[in-house]
């Protein structure tokens, strides 16, 4: 017996809710799969272009698997140990940067000093929470066995995940095609390929346009002179996934820590501001227009807001899953209005009136 249009409805969005519930429940466990499954579908495409060399598709992984490999381990080896270096060096000299921030401009500002006693507590109090703080988080990372037992289960379980799911990706796609409604198939393909040519179109594309800006900053800041230039530069790179959001945040760490640095040397100063203001219009005008494109069509608030409601709902795993959600949402949105403007309920275009 057939089931009613309404009784379908039911069980999907019943099956939909305990989907949400499991995910929920087994998101600390998922993560090294769901970062395997990114990293092997972000790479298939370069398994079929080594296959179309001529290689056959278990030895294409193997080296893809290898070549991917050997750069991570040349990252962790020579930029990490750097980076983690300084970030650890600029939570320490925080309280200073601060105190020594807030004497210069007492000093140059005699109006300011009525809020001394009030600002050296807060400063105070300050530098006591980011000490104790700083030592219980660096505790719990670096010398919590349950941490770094998690650590290295994950580092040891994605590249195993990525490395069978590339070898039988094929098969994945075919089997999942034949379980597709065959009245709904042609529509469900379609909507597929829109949402894979979305994400891979922004994820790659940004993907690029991070490293690129990590890189910029990085080197720039370093060239000016900056303390802790290179890892404000990194992270103001890396959290240019969103846009804008990298260089707001990190041109505000740049430019505190100029202002403390290059007190009195306004030309210093203002090349910290020209680095990120450059930045800005490589990335705007050049970078996401020509490697990006308009056509995924991701608007940055639409990112943001499911970042920050999957961060938060599923903790790292929602952050995994929140762009491909976005994109998948918003390209069934797109074909939803379509259809809309297709159909009876929206009516026939208005007649034009005739000029007389």
């Amino acid at each position: 017996m057939a089931l009613s249009p309404d009784l379908q409805l039911r069980y999907w969005a019943i099956a939909a809710v305990v989907f949400a519930v499991l995910l929920w429940a087994l998101s600390p466990a998922l993560a090294p799969f769901l970062t395997g499954a990114a990293i092997a579908y972000f790479l298939n495409p370069l398994v079929g272009r080594l296959m179309a060399l001529g290689l056959p598709r278990p030895m294409a992984v193997t080296l893809l698997m290898l070549a991917a490999l050997g750069v991570v381990s040349t990252a962790l080896l020579l930029i990490v140990p750097a980076v983690v270096a300084q970030a650890v060096q600029f939570t320490q000299a925080a309280p200073e940067l601060f105190a020594d921030l807030y004497d210069s401009l007492t000093r140059r500002f005699a109006q300011l000093a009525r809020l001394e006693d009030t600002l050296q507590a807060s400063l105070a109090n300050f530098g006591t929470a980011i000490r104790e703080r700083g030592a219980l988080l660096a505790e719990g990372v670096w010398r919590s066995v349950s941490g770094l037992v998690s650590i290295i289960i994950f580092l040891i379980i994605t590249p195993v995940v990525a490395f069978y799911l590339m070898l039988d990706w094929p098969r994945v796609v075919a089997g999942a095609d034949d379980l597709l409604p065959r009245a709904h198939a042609p529509a469900i393909r379609h909507l597929a390929q829109e949402i894979d040519r979305t994400i891979a179109g922004f994820v790659r594309g940004q993907l690029t346009v991070c490293l690129i800006l990590a890189a910029y900053y990085a080197t720039a800041l370093g060239l000016v002179g900056l303390q802790f230039g290179l890892v404000i530069g990194v992270v103001a790179g890396l959290i240019s996934f969103i846009p804008y959001i990298g260089a707001i945040i990190g041109g505000a760490l740049a430019i505190g820590v100029a202002l403390w640095q290059f007190w009195g040397m306004p030309a210093s100063i203002g090349l910290v501001v020209l680095v990120f203001a450059i930045g800005q219009l490589l990335e705007g005008n050049f970078l996401v227009p020509r490697i990006v494109g308009n056509s995924v069509r991701l608007h940055p608030v639409w990112l943001l807001f499911a970042v920050s409601v999957f961060g938060m709902l599923f903790g790292f795993t929602g952050m995994l899953i929140a762009v491909p959600v976005a994109a998948s949402v918003g390209v069934l949105v797109r074909f939803g209005l379509a259809r809309y403007r297709e159909s009876a309920l929206y009516g026939p275009p208005p007649a034009r009136e005739h000029e007389p």
